[in-house]
């Protein structure tokens, strides 16, 4: 059995939508935002507003280059239509899935592939230091190159894949996700990525956004959730999560 990924970074659509508001929500699913509401607070705008948008109540003429940058479209497309683009799978804040039956993931042409080192460690778990200290490393996924190009130009040795446990990202990650996490991103550099690190000294899987120079918000993408300010010394960062692999 081998975990196929058909042009996993790239869909297509047979039928284009109409309107401004049915584009937005076809690129929003293309992009692998399956809520509407995690989406919203990836482009940080209320929910309830962006769900107008998408309902076709309000136009969203002067968020659309904000939209069309996190959906990887035009704004200009959006807004007008034309020919229906390449929607690539965003990294970003909804980590590409894939479905996993044994570790090899290869996209549909079979091209060249490299390990992943898979290390024993769970997110969350107790205290610890790095990503690369102390943790058994389990058998290698071997990946298409160009399939993690499309996540990261990070080099896959600089990449790992760790569990995830609990469901406070979804419905972005899910209980007993394998995340690929590249942890040459340790620097929180930009709002609103998904992260892997120790907060408090426990391991955790998070959305950071930056409030002033010493704080930053510590989000959920279940709306059940609560955010949380935490001071930037209680944060140790091991990585960005860039992917996520579905258990079957």
């Amino acid at each position: 059995m081998i975990c196929s990924v058909t042009t996993c970074d790239v869909l297509r659509m047979e039928n284009a939508p109409d309107s401004p508001h049915e584009r937005l929500a076809w690129a929003r699913e293309k992009a692998g935002f399956a809520d509407k509401a995690a989406f919203a607070k990836v482009v940080d705008v209320n929910p309830t507003t962006y769900r107008a948008y998408e309902n076709g109540q309000n136009g969203f003429s002067k968020l659309a280059p904000r939209f069309a940058k996190a959906l990887g479209v035009t704004a200009e497309w959006l807004l007008d239509g034309g020919d229906t683009p390449k929607v690539v799978v965003s990294t970003a804040s909804a980590p590409s899935r894939v479905s996993l039956d044994q570790p090899s993931i290869k996209t549909a042409d079979g091209g060249e592939t490299a390990p992943v080192v898979r290390l024993d460690l769970s997110y969350s778990m107790g205290p610890g230091t790095d990503l690369d200290d102390s943790y058994v490393e389990g058998e290698a996924f071997q990946f298409d190159i160009g399939f993690l190009r499309g996540l990261t130009i990070t080099p896959p040795d600089r990449l790992r894949i760790v569990d995830g446990i609990g469901t406070s990202m979804e419905p972005t990650l899910h209980d007993r996700d394998l995340l690929l996490v590249d942890i040459n991103q340790r620097d929180l550099n930009a709002q609103d990525r998904v992260w892997a690190c120790w907060i408090f000294g426990l391991g955790a899987v998070k959305r950071l956004r930056a409030i002033g120079t010493n704080t930053v918000l510590v989000m959920s993408d279940n709306p059940d959730v609560p955010d949380q300010e935490v001071s930037r010394k209680d944060i140790l960062i091991h990585g960005r999560v860039v992917g996520s692999i579905k258990r079957h």
